[in-house]
């Protein structure tokens, strides 16, 4: 089999499935694991958001998307060179991956036919769900099964775990920070697995924009620093915008040093099996008491 994986996460189930010597594109985001970053590129992002600021990748990307569905580009002539007969994409997010449309299209240059599989999760329910239809189709059912069973088991214990707390922290989970986005589809649900209470993201919904003052008056005991796309190094360096704020040191997480960075490009944006561990880190950080500390590496950084 040969497949394209127009998507991180969906590259990372290919991996995790055994899927890695069969996988013959991927896109320029695809980094894990290590083995990914030596695949063919078929996809690039048609903006470099490396010496721009949040205000500023916000602004075009708000921009590009009121003339132009995607923010991503097919290589077509890679992509003919990779000759997939399996493409993984998706439908969930114009913002995350090449848009949909784009693909068929692209598809239809192919000297022959490949099927696409769209993976659209709003919950770890839909991750795990997708999980074990990319092994339908890649006569890795049995694979799939097991992630699927390992991941379930992992989820149950932190359940099980947090709720032995008699405490529910209220927990602010930020996915951009300027303008101020709330995450949103399987966050909200991570955040009560883990015996918090998300004072701002509504489970199975698209992360939201929210204005400062609504961060203000959910008054959070805690607050998570995830945005979309950023490793731990830049979003240590984004949240500086957040700390000049009216109100952001009278914030209760703010004053009792509860502000946490963390790496949400590997571990929260992505809905692939490394949200598990993203369930686990939040876990520690919301119920140390219970969990431990939390491990202050490359994962997770307390600012505050």
């Amino acid at each position: 089999m040969r497949i394209c994986s127009l998507l991180p996460s969906a590259t990372e189930i290919a991996f995790a499935l055994g899927l890695g010597d069969d996988v013959v594109g991927v896109t320029h985001e695809c980094d894990y694991p290590h083995e990914a970053r030596q695949k063919p590129i078929v996809v690039r992002s048609l903006i470099d958001a490396n010496p721009m600021s949040s205000a500023e990748i916000d602004g075009w990307v708000s921009e590009r998307l009121r003339g132009n569905p995607s923010l991503y580009g097919i290589d077509e002539v890679k992509f003919r060179e990779a000759a997939p007969d399996l493409i993984l994409t998706q439908e969930l997010c114009e913002v995350c991956a090449v848009d949909y449309n784009e693909v068929a299209a692209a598809a239809k240059s192919l000297k022959e036919p490949a099927t696409i599989l769209a993976l659209s999760p709003h919950c770890l329910t839909d991750v795990l769900r997708d999980i074990e239809r990319v092994g339908a189709v890649t006569a890795r059912a049995d694979a799939a099964r097991a992630l699927v069973q390992r991941s379930h088991e992992r989820i149950e214990r932190v359940r099980q775990t947090a709720a032995q707390s008699n405490t529910r922290p209220r927990v602010a989970c930020l996915e951009w920070f300027d303008p101020v986005y709330a995450a949103g589809h399987w966050v909200p649900e991570m955040v009560e697995l883990a015996g918090g209470f998300d004072v701002l993201g509504r489970r199975e919904e698209p992360s939201a924009r929210v204005e400062w003052t609504q961060v203000l008056d959910s008054v959070p005991e805690i607050i998570v620093l995830m945005p979309c796309g950023f490793e731990l190094r830049r979003t240590i360096q984004e949240s500086a915008v957040l700390r000049k704020l009216p109100g952001w040191n009278h914030l209760p997480a703010v004053k009792n040093g509860h502000v946490y960075g963390v790496n949400g490009s590997a571990f929260f944006s992505r809905p692939g099996p490394r949200l598990v561990d993203g369930l686990e880190i939040l876990a520690r950080i919301i119920h140390p008491e219970i969990f431990s500390e939390p491990d202050l590496s490359d994962s997770v950084q307390r600012i505050l």
